[in-house]
């Protein structure tokens, strides 16, 4: 009898040091997963993804923690994949945010781009148009001097026309002036040959000569 006390007291204390390994691995796993998930959640980037998987992963410790020894395998292998799934979610979400921000850097750069080239091209356009006028003043302003040039020149021509008329009725009336002047100096000097004649004294007539006595 007293030795099968002392067996069942035996028994019983490797039960109990049984029991207390158990609780001891228990609470390690349980430990382990709530520091992990609480690791997320303090996160300053991805604790504020995967909210709903963090839930599922609190859910499936707690039920771990109260498991019966026969399903505790089997609700630490969710606990665990939970936690896991609730990370992977969480970092899915973060580069989700961050590609959809990358695109609209993109696009934003993109735009930019769009934007300084269409000023490039607007400020391009703006000095080909500013060329374009000014060659089209240039233009006026040379066909305006040129005009002006054609009219001077015709003016030119006009009063060397002009001229040479004035200087061919100049040249006519000189031609006039100098026959006058000539026919004049005739006239004169007949006119002098003339009055000289009739101005000469007449030769005095010749003595009679005597008759000659006998």
């Amino acid at each position: 009898m007293k030795r099968f006390s002392t067996v069942f007291a035996a028994a019983l204390l490797t039960l109990a040091g049984a029991q207390a390994v158990h609780a001891a691995q228990d609470d390690i796993d349980v430990n382990r997963l709530n520091s992990s998930l609480d690791q997320l959640a303090n996160d300053p980037t991805l604790g504020n993804y995967a909210q709903a998987e963090q839930a599922r992963a609190h859910d499936a410790i707690n039920r771990l923690a109260q498991a019966r020894s026969r399903d505790r395998a089997h609700e630490l292998y969710l606990a665990e994949r939970r936690v896991d799934l609730a990370k992977a979610a969480a970092q899915l979400q973060d580069a989700q945010v961050k590609l959809t921000q990358l695109d609209r850097e993109h696009d934003q750069i993109l735009l930019d781009n769009s934007r300084r080239d269409a000023e490039r091209a607007r400020r391009e356009l703006e000095r080909q148009r500013m060329q374009y006028q000014m060659a089209q003043e240039e233009a006026a302003r040379l066909q305006q001097q040129g005009q002006a040039y054609s009219q001077a020149a015709e003016q030119a021509r006009i009063e060397a026309e002009k001229a040479k008329r004035l200087a061919a009725a100049q040249s006519k009336v000189a031609r006039a002036a100098r026959r006058e002047a000539e026919l004049a100096t005739k006239v004169a000097k007949a006119m002098r040959s003339q009055m000289q004649g009739e101005e000469a004294p007449a030769e005095p007539a010749a003595p009679a000569t005597k008759p000659k006595k006998p």
